[in-house]
């Protein structure tokens, strides 16, 4: 549906003629790459404001219990401090409510409103001060007393207290009779994979800024989609949602963790109390229970196969944790119910409660624990049956959705496991594991499949032919660093027959009206939908010659209709991964050599960018493999190297030779064509490297990351 807003007025310009470019496709640079590397670009912690003012958020140090006092006079006396905000003065706020997604919010964003403490880190005060130091420096001295109360914080497998939980998609799916096939099948597979805590970090720290006007509230933040944050914010506070405007033109990363958060609603409060803005961002520490993680997991694959490889029984059960407060599933089973299909089908994810931060969605929630589980239990079925791992994927492709029986609307994996062999090589790979070796090197190389589904939300856009001939786009979408911003510049450039130099894109702000958030690889394609919706009707108010008013044309669009009509079908982006590895047998040191992914991910809008996005996903799925492990200890119950040097990921030494490649992908029902990008490039890749490490060494790792203290006890924990 799209309305025209502003009348035709005086003439003052003619429309300039529109002819045919194509800038889809073609390699563009950020259109905001300038501002960036020259600072012009302002991130949520830099928007300037009169008479700012700095919150400070202090946690609680005890994992479960209650508070039985603060003493806040002292800090009140402080240099420079105006406000100490807790559970005896903070504002009532609402929870009982469905917000985005049909999630419920967490409790950790609903501060101070109540003694209890549910886990280490919990937000128990904020302290105001006229800088950031000097909030610091209170908070810190801040004294809180506290009655504790035994805490417990371990995760195994073997706990009983485990429930099935639905979170986004339903908890089990079964279809035939698993015993039955499994006894029946020639060649089983039972195996146990586990996936430690790991946590997203972001380069731009969690950021907002609050000020409120009389009962009209602003929030200059980062995060993955201000309307998100209005709907939450509005929700929480009992406002009228017009009443709030959110702004967050830049964003320096999010991978799921930019919701709405602690930080964003002690800002709220902490305006209203001493009326005036106020900035509370979070330190890189307080991010490792503030910010989300992701549950770690204990995955059970079961498979039994005929001799040829053809599955018979497919068994896939995940557990992973969550806090007390606040239910949330990493549901890494879920990947089964796309990948493959056998006579007798089980998928279940189950999950414990535990005194810990509540997780949260992490770049691939689900797929990327559930693809490491099930494509090295694949691998162990190819090796059990003596056949090639790819000829055995590919012998197991589903004609139809596995669970959902509906068609698929494309699902060129074979392509991709066509052109990635090729390209990698993989026709010259000795099958035998152990015995390629180069110096104090044994090699192996590995291969996985990936994908991840290809949704679209309903969004709004506008689009306003100016007198100058120019054309600006207004859409609250998010640019969380994926190119979002450069990638609608080109869709609209094209939708509008004229250059990119002419188009000019605006985006997170609240104000522009609702749209789709950054997540869960929807973004670009929802936002992509509206605005070529709206400049296909622009265009058919724009004849060549006809007079543009002062103030131009506007026309807004709303794809709720257009998507609700969508055929039903199963869309999702598919991938290959291939990796080669060394491996040192007598240090444990692992080094990956190479790594390719070739994808089919619909239209690629631009090759500079995606190729970024896909790679970037590799290494991250390089790092999840070898590197990504946050512990907790059982003592304290809190993390154990709560920074970015205790905490381990991927460098520029450990990832050499990274190349991503795509294949022609089409869906003819789909009128916009684009799929989702930014997480498939992880699906797989840890799998990868781990089939890849048993092919260089013989020895089978279950359990991630693959240490060196485990390549040298046997895949063992020392």
């Amino acid at each position: 549906m799209t309305t025209t807003e502003a009348p035709l007025g005086p003439a003052t310009t003619t429309a300039a003629p529109l002819a045919p470019v194509r800038a889809v496709g073609t390699g563009h640079v950020r259109v905001e790459g300038r501002d960036k590397v020259t600072g012009a670009a302002r991130y949520a912690g830099e928007v300037p404001f009169a008479e700012l003012a700095h919150g400070w958020l202090v946690l609680s140090t005890v994992a479960l219990g209650r508070i039985r006092d603060i003493e806040a006079d002292a800090v009140l006396a402080l240099p420079g401090v105006l406000a100490v905000l807790d559970h005896r003065n903070a504002p009532p706020l609402k929870t009982d409510y469905v917000g985005l997604l049909g999630t419920v919010p967490d409790p950790t964003c609903a501060v101070f409103q109540s003694d209890r403490v549910p886990h280490r880190g919990w937000p128990v005060a904020l302290v105001v001060a006229e800088t950031s130091e000097q909030a610091r420096e209170a908070a810190e001295a801040l004294v809180v007393h506290y009655e504790q109360v035994p805490h417990d914080v371990e995760f195994t497998g073997d706990r009983h207290d485990t429930h099935p939980a639905d979170g986004h998609m339903p908890a089990v799916t079964d279809k035939g009779d698993l015993e039955a096939e499994l006894a029946a099948s020639a060649v089983v597979v039972d195996a146990t994979y586990t996936t430690p805590e790991e946590h997203h970090h972001p380069m731009e720290p969690h950021a907002a800024t609050a000020r409120w006007e009389g009962d009209r509230l602003e929030l200059v933040d980062s995060n993955q989609g201000a309307t998100w944050v209005v709907g939450e914010l509005a929700n929480l506070f009992s406002l009228d949602p017009a009443s709030v405007r959110v702004r967050s033109e830049h964003v320096g990363g999010g991978f799921g963790s930019k919701g709405v958060r602690a930080h964003q609603v002690a800002a709220v409060m902490a305006s209203g109390m001493v009326g005036r803005p106020v900035r509370v961002v979070l330190t890189r520490r307080q991010m490792f229970t503030l910010a989300g993680h992701r549950s770690p997991t204990v995955q059970r694959v079961r498979l039994g196969a005929d001799a040829d490889g053809r599955l018979r029984a497919l068994d896939h059960r995940s557990l992973s944790r969550t806090s007390t407060v606040y239910e949330f599933v990493e549901p890494s089973a879920g990947v089964a119910r796309v990948m493959y299909d056998a006579d007798a089908h089980h998928t279940e994810n189950r999950l414990v409660r535990l005194d810990v931060p509540s997780p949260t969605w992490m770049r691939a929630p689900g797929e990327a624990p559930g693809s490491f589980a099930l494509e090295a239990a694949l691998d162990e079925l190819a090796d059990k049956c003596g056949i090639d791992p790819i000829a055995l994927r590919l012998r197991n492709e589903p004609e139809v959705g596995p669970v959902s029986g509906l068609p698929f609307a494309g699902r060129n994996l074979r392509a991709c496991f066509e052109e990635g062999a090729h390209r990698f090589g993989w026709d010259r790979r000795d099958p035998r594991p152990g015995v390629r070796r180069e110096g104090r090197w044994l090699l192996g190389t590995g291969t996985a499949a990936a994908s991840f589904g290809a949704g679209a939300a309903p969004s709004t856009a506008s689009i306003t032919a100016e007198a100058d001939g120019r054309f600006t786009v207004r859409i609250a979408a998010a640019d969380i660093g994926t190119g979002a911003r450069t990638a609608l510049t080109l869709v609209a450039a094209d939708a509008l027959d004229v250059p990119p130099e002419r188009v000019r894109v605006h985006l997170g702000d609240s104000a522009f009206g609702p749209a789709m958030i950054a997540g869960g690889s929807m973004g670009t394609r929802s936002w992509s939908w509206a605005v070529i919706a709206a400049a296909d009707e622009l265009r058919e108010r724009l004849v060549p010659g006809a007079a543009i008013p002062a103030g131009g044309i506007t026309v807004r669009s709303d794809t709720t209709e257009a998507i609700a009509a969508l055929a039903q079908k199963e869309r999702h982006s598919f991938g290959a991964q291939f990796a080669e590895v060394a491996v040192d047998p007598a240090t444990g040191e692992v080094r990956v050599r190479r790594m390719l992914g070739v994808f089919a991910a619909g239209r690629i809008v631009n090759p500079l960018t995606a190729r970024g996005q896909f790679t970037g996903g590799m290494i991250w799925g390089i790092s999840m493999a070898l590197h990504e492990e946050a512990a907790r200890d059982a003592t304290s119950g809190g993390p154990v190297g709560a920074d970015l040097a205790g905490y381990h990921v991927a460098t520029h030494a450990d990832v050499p030779r990274v190349e991503a490649h795509w294949v022609e992908d089409d869906d003819p029902d789909d009128p916009v064509g684009i799929k989702g990008i930014g997480e498939i490039g992880i699906v797989g890749a840890a799998a990868a490297v781990a089939n890849a490490v048993w092919h260089a060494t013989g020895v089978r790792h279950r359990s991630l990351p693959i240490r060196p203290d485990r390549v040298l006890t046997g895949g063992r924990d020392a």
